[in-house]
């Protein structure tokens, strides 16, 4: 391993390197971004640059809910969702990753109606964040393993229509901002109605180089 690399890992906690090498056991992600992973399915109904209409089949997911500012959320949440899949279910199953995975912040899952061209990511940093990780496609709220963990749950995602907007680079509050501004100025610049707040969703491990990442904001459509 490069000294690069080495440095790196050396800065991790030992809690978080098992957790890193159990990703890449699961995931078939290298460290440099390369997916094997299954991908939740969607066709692609229209696209313009880096934003797509896209149509999702029915999704299951496992998520939870974690009270705290973005960057502190996802570490909680994702060390509670790893561990699902990772075999801590009644069941004790060990599921593939499927990409991506999703954060919304907690207020706009409320209902709350704020204006969409308003910051809205920030302002709900305090209101905490739900992440959710994509079952693989032969899983239903049936069939899919209850989870040990009480924090943790099941839930179905119904088929909708939803307006992506691609980016790489870094996963962080600041970008996510910026790029659901522009997703929003273009879903109005066409005339269609926002159903829904801003999800993001990251397809790679936090280690991946920035340049090979895909990131995305999502916004239900009419």
């Amino acid at each position: 391993m490069k000294s690069g690399f080495r440095i790196k890992w050396e800065k991790l906690s030992s809690a978080y390197v098992a957790g890193a090498v159990a990703v890449l056991s699961i995931t078939g992600c290298s460290f440099f971004g390369i997916r094997t992973s299954e991908e939740a399915n969607y066709k692609i109904l229209g696209e313009s640059g880096q934003i797509e209409i896209r149509e999702y089949d029915e999704l299951v997911v496992v998520e939870t809910d974690v009270d705290a500012p973005f960057d502190e959320a996802s570490k909680l949440a994702f060390r509670k969702l790893f561990a699902y899949i990772s075999g801590e279910n009644l069941s004790k199953t060990k599921i593939a990753m499927t990409a991506p995975v999703l954060s919304t912040a907690r207020r706009a899952l409320d209902g709350d109606k704020i204006p969409m061209t308003s910051p809205v990511l920030s302002e709900r940093q305090a209101e905490g964040w739900r992440y959710s990780f994509v079952l693989p496609a032969n899983y239903t709220l049936e069939n899919a393993p209850f989870p040990s963990n009480p924090e943790v749950k099941l839930a179905s995602i119904p088929q909708k229509k939803v307006a992506v907007i691609r980016y790489t680079g870094s996963w962080n509050e600041q970008v996510m901002r910026e790029k659901t501004e522009a997703l929003v100025e273009w879903i109005q610049g066409k005339g269609l109605s926002i159903e829904s707040g801003p999800r993001s969703a990251g397809y790679d491990p936090p280690w991946t180089l920035p340049f090979l990442r895909r990131n995305e904001i999502m916004i239900d459509i009419e």
